[in-house]
């Protein structure tokens, strides 16, 4: 992961390097589970930070729900890893006694998150936007979230069509959950 620039160093270039454009042969030739047997340099990376609300788009255009995290919480990440497509955990820190907060809302779940540009609609900012693999009770804007990082799964791409990217985001869930079904990774849970 080295040969590339880091987010980090990206954005302090005057313009960034275009995305390549997803092909149907990048489509096909996807492995089910990425990453060594267990997390290697620079994973595990932990972040931390109160949910922002981000764009909607992730709801409305493409069914995948995300929570995005502040700026300020990206610099563990940032610093040592490329834009792209990432897995590992998440927990919603939700007050301790809130009612109405599902005992399930409150545990450690899978996570995918995109870091970068987000190609597909062209943003100008560097973005962490996290889709837990949980349908949570409620919103959760504000309130504190972390996630371990543990693996890379592909680079960020441009797309052709929209149905063309949630097709990749449904294959980055499966893929995710198979590379994290490893002793070694789910070790990581009890970090967050």
């Amino acid at each position: 992961m080295t040969s590339t620039p880091t987010a980090a160093e990206l954005l302090r270039s005057p313009s960034r390097p275009p995305a390549k454009l997803q092909t149907e042969t990048f489509r096909t030739s996807r492995p089910s589970i990425v990453g060594p047997d267990e997390p290697s340099f620079p994973f595990p990376v932990v972040m931390r930070g109160a949910v922002q609300r981000g764009f909607g788009r992730g709801g409305r255009e493409l069914g995948c729900l995300t929570a995005n995290l502040p700026d300020e919480s990206l610099a563990p990440m940032t610093t040592v890893a490329k834009p792209g497509i990432y897995y590992g955990y998440a927990r919603v820190h939700f007050e301790e006694g809130k009612e109405g907060v599902p005992d399930a809302d409150r545990e450690v779940w899978p996570m995918v998150m995109s870091m970068g540009w987000n190609p597909y609609y062209k943003n100008e900012k560097l973005t962490a936007e996290v889709h837990i693999m949980h349908e949570y009770a409620s919103e959760f804007y504000g309130v504190d979230m972390s996630v371990v990082v543990l693996g890379y799964i592909r680079p960020e791409l441009d797309y052709i069509s929209r149905e063309a990217l949630i097709e990749d985001i449904e294959t980055d869930k499966r893929v995710a959950l198979k590379s994290m079904n490893r002793p070694a990774y789910k070790q990581h849970m009890a970090k967050i």
